[in-house]
């Protein structure tokens, strides 16, 4: 997916320029990497905004239209105001074609409703929602999609169990680390209403001598009167 937006070039410094910016319906930033010096730009916040809806707005190699020259980049910090729906600041990173990047693409978990563990009652607990790649802008994937066809109740996926698209690696496997990913839990409920069956049942094993000795003192001691009557 090509996304692309516009952007110009900012003049104007200091925290009086950025709030007369804001004020306007725009948005203060900064462009920085590669072999060119950090540029200060801005951004409209309505277009801005829209953009950040899009999941692969973060994750993607995007097209910055910097007073009309193409420029690709990726979205490294997004700053938003402390209790509005407003974006205060935002920083971009250019990227060259020849160079690996380090970024964080979403996880996308595909086969859960076919599960045999989910059709067993069992509920996915996802532990990782995004994950960490190294590769060349262009082999940046939007998602890592994450099987869940054939996970079990009470197992787990770990990231060496998923596939990753050609040229992409993960720096936490090359550290020699396996977190998981995802695992498939029994509901909580569904223990609870086990350990209460089973408390029940136990319960009901212990009562049955208890129940039954009274009755048995009571026929002999009708034994006993038969006895004397006799």
């Amino acid at each position: 997916m090509k996304i692309e937006f516009a952007a110009s070039a900012r003049k104007l410094q200091g925290k009086g320029a950025s709030r007369r910016l804001r004020n306007d319906g725009r948005v203060p930033g900064i462009l920085y990497g590669g072999d060119t010096p950090a540029q200060s730009i801005e951004l409209d916040h309505k277009e801005l905004f829209q953009h950040m809806r899009k999941e692969a707005f973060h994750a993607s190699i995007l097209t910055m239209n910097l007073d009309g020259k193409p420029e690709p980049v990726l979205l490294r910090d997004v700053q938003m105001h402390p209790w509005k729906a407003r974006i205060a600041h935002v920083d971009f990173q250019r990227v060259s074609a020849d160079r690996k990047i380090h970024m964080k693409v979403p996880l996308h978990f595909v086969n859960v409703e076919t599960s045999p563990g989910v059709k067993a009652g069992g509920v996915l607990s996802h532990v990782a929602n995004e994950l960490e790649v190294t590769c060349l802008p262009g082999d940046l994937p939007e998602f890592i999609i994450v099987d869940c066809s054939s996970l079990t109740l009470g197992h787990s996926i770990h990231l060496a169990d998923l596939q990753f698209p050609k040229g992409v690696e993960s720096p936490t496997l090359r550290r020699g680390g396996n977190p998981v990913i995802a695992t498939l839990q029994v509901p909580k409920a569904h223990v609870e209403e086990a350990a209460a069956a089973a408390a029940e049942g136990a319960a009901a094993e212990g009562a049955t001598p208890a129940a039954a000795a009274p009755a048995a003192a009571a026929g002999k001691k009708d034994e006993k009167k038969e006895e004397k009557k006799g």
